[in-house]
């Protein structure tokens, strides 16, 4: 609809402009009746001959022209300018005006009659114009100096030139719909010359005529070879240009994209042939592109017709061995054109190549879509769909490699237990259903950013990405295996899957194989131990050589008594007074200097010393919570229990052996448990725990929320405290997750009458945040770095505000009234107070 208005707007502006020259010419013609019958022409005896051949000069002018198409519009190069020069120099403008359009009509009798009347209209107002500038020019006839007679009849024809171009140049440019300027440019510095040449054979033949009438005989042979000779000229410049636009289309065709090559031939093959419409015809798909100069006006379906009515020439994209038909080339034009044999010929030399250049494009995408596929492959599990070890680590180094990448990025290790006994009951069809099934449920499961892979076999692999703190990990883990839980529909049987799981945070240095084997260790370490989910230690990691070279040291180590404490206060977050401490050891090496317990508590696990550590950590807890007692600061302290201790059966009455061997009552001691469910699968630990528990001793979780056993633990130990890890404070105030873990934990120990202590307060915010939602107690640099057992009493002994036994200012005046969240309390399970 659009091209359609498009067309009919400027039909309208060529009629009107047709119109305009018709009138205009309509005009001058009945001005030149009225002044033609009141001058007679010469004499009566040659009026009638001079009229002839005025008639004739204007027919021969008109007819002695070179063709040029553009579109399916015809023009004409012709002589007209200089048969109404001469005419001018031998008779009145008037009688002039009239013979030319007697001549010009004659000669254009086959002509459609709205060239006809354009034709005759601009003609006759370049006579007119002629004749006035020659007037101008104070014309007096042939008779004088012949060298005068140059400058006025120069500016004659200068006057007729110029009319013919301003005249048609516009009248072709919207009957052919390409830009006026175009043709302006075309070949100006051959019709420029040409103007020069036919303006000399006038002014020659004038001057003949004026010597010698009967040398007139020589000029039409002049004519006529002049005429040839340009005419000659113009076809060859217009071949050449349209082989190096040939040529340089062929080359623009020579990419490997299909729509730029469909796109250039369109563009290209309008400016080539001067159509109107260029239309591609793909067969195989059914597609249809056409486009002109301005680009591509329809890409689709072939069902759709075309705006451009009027001659179609079709050639077939068949290639110079006429094997392959890949389809149909159409010029359109608005009107009647028959193409020339140059023209034929390049046409088909066109669509040769543009077949040629269709078929490298759609064998280009052929290839790329098999080196895609290929690609695909080689980075994705055929079975699954899912990204492959390869794919995984090169995607994962490349987010580690970012130095902008936001959050904490972790990897999750799934391996699925007995799985080998599917394959060897059900066969290895329904395994592979299964995994397929297992795959499709952890890419349900995981988060947008996370990448899962399937690294062979039955294990899989969660890239964690953008995550707001290391411990959020964990309850992705947790997420993702409790995808697994429910059972799974296999050839009509409903199957239960068991899975373990590592996490490992991604480690400074290594890249995604050292990620990849600490979640590995991990894993190993969960399967090892009969647990869901483990995350990596590297305590517990094996292959840290340096941490093997330190056992040679522990013998002497714990017989020289270089295992020392330090103790962090827990302080209640209200008062800011001290209300508890955690032992914390250290290894003073004599060559490696203070060294971290990570280092060291696997290797002292594994070399039989454990016992013989574990009691001189703890004496030294306890003689150091006598101290404090002594100076009158009553402040439990808390220590951290190795799992295999629990194991032990004597662990409990050696513990209490050192609280009476320190006279201390048993709930001035606070022994921290590590999270693991081999806490609730051994008989044995329940035993221990009993002993403990109903000896007075008080038992705290410690690293609350990093791992899967939290609640089943609650379950099974009734502990009287929870330690929220430190992860989740750090992340609290940016990550909603953090901070959701947080306020769940604390519901948690509401409800179950338990202290909650957090870890890691570092910022007064931190403090008031965790204090308003109901946390109690909490420990971290705000209050006080790890200290020896001497400083921490006598910063005891200092206090804050003048307030002994504080360390922070009370977030409230003493004596107010503060409301508490509904069931906050102190103490657990009826017990005596928190630490």
């Amino acid at each position: 609809m659009h091209l359609s208005t498009r067309d009919n707007e400027t039909d309208r502006r060529l009629t009107l402009l047709v119109g305009l020259v018709v009138v205009a010419a309509t005009a001058a013609v009945s001005a030149s009746t009225m002044i033609a019958s009141t001058s007679p022409l010469i004499t009566p005896l040659n009026e009638l001959s001079v009229l002839v051949m005025l008639i004739f000069m204007s027919a021969v002018g008109t007819l002695v022209n070179t063709p040029v198409r553009i579109r399916s519009t015809g023009h004409s190069i012709s002589w007209n300018e200089t048969a109404l020069v001469m005419a001018l120099a031998l008779a009145p403008t008037s009688w002039v005006v009239l013979c030319t359009a007697a001549g010009v009509a004659l000669a254009s009798l086959r002509l459609p009659p709205i060239k006809l009347a354009f034709g005759v209209g601009k003609n006759v107002l370049m006579a007119v114009g002629a004749g006035a500038t020659l007037h101008a020019a104070g014309w007096d006839g042939l008779s004088g100096d012949p060298w005068l007679l140059i400058p006025p009849l120069a500016a004659a024809y200068l006057a007729a030139a110029l009319l013919d171009e301003a005249l048609a140049m516009p009248v072709i440019a919207l009957a052919s719909r390409t830009p006026i300027s175009q043709h302006f440019r075309n070949n100006l510095d051959l019709r420029i010359a040409g103007y020069l040449v036919r303006f000399c054979v006038a002014i020659g033949s004038l001057l003949i005529l004026e010597a010698d009438p009967r040398l007139l005989l020589a000029v039409p042979p002049l004519v006529l070879s002049l005429h040839l000779a340009y005419a000659g000229r113009i076809r060859q410049r217009t071949e050449q240009q349209v082989w190096q636009r040939l040529a340089q289309t062929t080359d623009a065709l020579n990419v490997v994209e299909l729509d730029e090559v469909l796109t250039t031939a369109v563009t290209r093959a309008s400016e080539l042939f001067s159509a109107d419409e260029v239309e591609v015809e793909l067969r195989e798909t059914d597609r249809v592109v056409r486009g002109g100069g301005e680009g591509v006006s329809y890409d689709g379906p072939a069902d759709e017709s075309t705006t451009v009515q009027g001659a179609v020439v079709p050639v077939r994209l068949e290639g110079h061995d006429k094997t392959v038909d890949v389809g149909m080339l159409r010029l359109r034009f608005r009107g009647p054109v028959k193409l020339s044999e140059r023209e034929h010929y390049t046409l088909y030399t066109f669509a040769s190549a543009l077949c040629t250049a269709i078929r490298n494009a759609q064998a280009y995408a052929e290839l790329a879509r098999v080196a895609q596929a290929h690609a695909h492959d080689a980075t994705h599990d055929a079975l699954t769909g899912l990204p492959n070890r390869r794919h995984l680590l090169d995607a994962g180094n490349d987010h580690l490699n970012q130095r902008h990448a936001d959050g904490v990025t972790a990897l999750v290790l799934i391996d699925l237990n007995h799985f080998k006994e599917v394959n060897d009951t059900l066969g290895h069809t329904a395994g592979d259903q299964m995994l397929a099934a297992v795959a499709e449920r952890l890419r349900a499961a995981a988060h947008a950013e996370d990448l899962v892979a399937r690294l062979g076999g039955d294990e899989f692999a969660v890239l964690l990405r953008a995550l707001p703190a290391p411990a959020v990990a964990a309850h992705r883990a947790e997420t993702l295996l409790a995808a697994l839980h429910e059972p799974f529909d296999i050839d009509g049987m409903r199957l239960n899957v068991e899975a373990s799981g590592g996490i490992a945070a991604a480690p400074a240095t290594g890249g995604m194989v050292e990620l990849l084997r600490r979640a590995d260790v991990a894993m190993y370490q969960a399967k090892r131990a009969g647990q869901r989910l483990a995350s990596y230690a590297s305590a517990r990691d094996t292959a840290d050589l340096g941490r093997l070279t330190l056992g040679g040291d522990l013998t002497r180590a714990v017989a020289d008594h270089e295992f020392t404490v330090k103790f962090q206060p827990i302080v209640e977050l209200g008062t800011g007074k001290v209300i508890a401490a955690e032992a914390l050891a250290r290894w003073r090496h004599p060559t490696h200097g203070m060294i971290d317990p990570l280092r060291f508590l696997e290797t002292v696990e594994r070399s039989g010393l454990l016992p013989a550590f574990a009691e001189a950590i703890l004496d030294q807890a306890l003689i150091a919570a006598g101290t404090w007692r002594d100076a009158g600061f009553d402040v439990p302290v808390a220590v951290n229990v190795s799992p295999r201790s629990l194991l032990d059966t004597r662990f409990p009455g050696s513990v209490l052996a050192r609280l009476r061997a320190h006279d201390l009552p048993p709930d001035r001691l606070i022994l921290e448990l590590t999270e693991t469910l081999t806490l609730s699968q051994l008989d044995v630990v329940d035993q221990v725990l009993t002993r403990l528990r109903d000896a007075g001793i008080r038992l705290a979780l410690d690293d609350f929320g990093t791992g899967y056993s939290s609640l089943s633990l609650l379950s099974r130990i009734p502990v009287h405290q929870l330690k929220i890890d430190r992860s989740f404070v750090t992340a609290m105030e940016s990550s909603t997750e953090a901070a959701a873990i947080i306020r769940s934990t604390l519901d948690l120990g509401r409800s179950l009458d338990l202290a909650v202590v957090a870890e890691g307060v570092e910022r007064e915010a931190q403090r008031r945040t965790l204090w308003e939602l109901g946390c109690t107690a909490g420990q971290g640099h705000l209050f006080a770095r790890p200290l020896p057992a001497g400083t921490l009493l006598a910063a005891l002994q200092r206090g804050t505000g003048d307030r002994t036994g504080c360390l922070a200012v009370a977030l409230h005046d003493a004596g107010a009234v503060v409301r508490l969240p509904q069931g906050r309390r102190q103490g657990g399970r009826g017990r005596h107070q928190p630490a």
